[in-house]
């Protein structure tokens, strides 16, 4: 009798470090597992003549349902989010469309307000048309559109990392990730011209490293996590036969990641935008860590007290109070 799911969970991540070793993929896994139960078990000999394939093409069918059940599932719930993404980047649009259309309102001018205009216009535009100014001198050409001008108001160390994209990770030539504060999702194209099948790949990760694409070529990621991945809770599949999709769950689930391979160039954490409807899905204590981590960037960015030491001001100020004899005018406080 097969067990319940929930009891063969504590299995997963002896299977998984009993995977590690059979970088061949699934074949080589459950070669092995044959294997075993032909030399220590009599499951091939202990029942009647084909007992043994009826067991084994059940238990697979069952499970090849769940599989596509649950993946089936998968699919629909990424493309009700991609839709309400989709949503809201049309509404966004939409709003800044009616402040355009606010701030180009036409004003209508008096005739000196209309004469005043024409002499700046006229004296800007001067100098630009002709050779060089009335003096011969030459003229200050003004710095090309395309140039960088750098921004006074960037932190320094924020300067020349990446924007975001609209899923808080990064679009990168040979992949796209995004992620949330509890997982991260890679997609993985294979530019091939035929339906990919798990024979056709090599996929391994650990819990620091990621290797992946097409046997016999050069692999498309080969390279370390910046941070820890929670095995158990990973996963990988073919998606059309045509590209990889990973859910790697993170383990620390108070950071947003700058960047999904350590090679890779960084996103700047700060300008993550994560969707306010996402604390709702979280536990009570990580919600308040992630309300008092946005509360406290707010305030520094204000060049006010953080939370922390709002606190400390607080219960310094009610010792002052209850101590008004003891003389404070001389004391530094950090």
């Amino acid at each position: 009798m097969a067990l319940d799911a929930e009891k063969v969970d504590h299995f997963d991540s002896l299977f998984l470090s009993i995977a590690q070793h059979h970088p061949n993929g699934a074949s080589q896994l459950l070669d092995t597992f044959v294997s075993f139960l032909a030399r220590k078990t009599d499951f091939f000999t202990g029942g009647s003549e084909g007992q043994w394939e009826q067991l084994v093409m059940q238990t697979f069918r069952n499970h090849e349902k769940t599989c596509i059940d649950r993946k089936k599932q998968e699919l629909q719930e990424r493309k009700k989010q991609e839709e309400k993404k989709k949503a809201q980047a049309a509404k966004k649009a939409a709003a800044a469309s009616v402040n355009l259309s606010d701030e180009a309102k036409i004003v209508e001018l008096t005739d000196d307000q209309a004469e005043q205009l024409q002499k700046e216009i006229d004296a800007k535009k001067g100098p630009a048309d002709g050779a060089g100014s009335s003096s011969g001198e030459p003229m200050e050409t003004s710095p090309s559109v395309s140039q960088k001008v750098p921004d006074d108001d960037e932190d320094e160390s924020e300067r020349g990392k990446m924007k975001p994209n609209a899923g808080n990770g990064a679009d990168m030539e040979k992949y796209k990730w995004t992620q949330t504060l509890q997982d991260i999702e890679l997609r993985v194209p294979l530019n091939i011209n035929f339906r990919a099948k798990q024979k056709d790949l090599v996929v391994n990760f650990t819990k620091r490293h990621l290797t992946a694409g097409i046997k016999g070529q050069e692999p498309i990621i080969d390279d370390d996590f910046p941070h820890e991945i929670k095995l158990e809770e990973s996963t990988w599949v073919i998606e059309d036969g045509k590209s990889l999709l990973f859910n790697f769950e993170k383990i620390n689930k108070m950071n947003w990641w700058s960047k999904i391979v350590v090679s890779d160039p960084e996103i700047s954490t700060k300008k993550i935008n994560p969707e306010p409807s996402k604390l709702s899905d979280l536990d009570g204590e990580t919600r308040g860590l992630v309300e008092k981590m946005m509360y406290d960037q707010r305030q520094k960015e204000m060049g006010l007290p953080t939370s922390d030491e709002q606190k400390k001001q607080d219960v310094l100020q009610k010792f002052m109070q209850q101590h008004p004899e003891m003389d404070f005018s001389k004391c530094k406080f950090n």
